[in-house]
């Protein structure tokens, strides 16, 4: 007898160098001070802080910190297409900035229209609140017993960058903390 892994979901780590995290932050905090449709947008959406997701769309042209992350990110993307087997380059698509207040929270979601997704934490104090996917199978599990590995969560730290492809579904879960949890959050297709 024997028992393998069919169709298993991989989740891209690694740590990007401190050198660029307080550029990025500063670049963040100013976003979030100057951008008034996203700051419309983030109230209207009850997002407890400030995102650009459907404000700016041209950090890296805005910005030589986002340019440099841009460049990072495509190799990092690139790397990981080719450790799942892709015959594809990917190219960066999209790219927002998030400063989330100590507990708030993102709602569980894919990222349609894409092919890889992922997220840098720039800050991420104590008590930020984890990043956590969703077993893919679990909405066709029907009968089937409950498993106490359907949901994986990832602590957020600085400098942690994770890839995953963007049908996986996840969340942000509240924090505990009172700080601000800086991320950029992108999309490649």
């Amino acid at each position: 007898m024997s028992v393998r892994d069919l169709f298993v979901t991989r989740l891209y780590e690694a740590e990007l160098g401190a050198s660029a995290l307080d550029e990025l932050a500063h670049s963040i905090r100013s976003l979030a001070e100057d951008d008034a449709a996203g700051q419309q947008w983030s109230r209207e959406h009850r997002y407890a802080g400030y995102t650009s997701y459907a404000s700016l769309n041209d950090l890296p042209r805005r910005d030589p910190a986002f340019a440099d992350l841009a460049k990072s990110l495509t190799r990092h993307a690139r790397g990981f297409a080719a450790e799942l087997g892709w015959d594809v380059r990917p190219k960066l698509d999209s790219m927002w900035v998030n400063l989330l207040r100590g507990g708030g929270h993102h709602a569980a979601h894919i990222h349609p229209h894409s092919i890889l997704s992922g997220t840098l934490y720039v800050e991420a104090p104590r008590g930020s609140g984890a990043i956590r996917f969703e077993d893919p199978r679990l909405p066709m599990m029907m009968a089937a017993p409950q498993r106490p590995d359907s949901f994986v969560s990832v602590e957020p730290r600085p400098g942690l960058l994770l890839l995953w492809e963007s049908w996986l579904r996840h969340e942000v879960l509240p924090g505990t903390g009172r700080a601000e949890r800086l991320s950029v959050s992108f999309n490649f297709a």
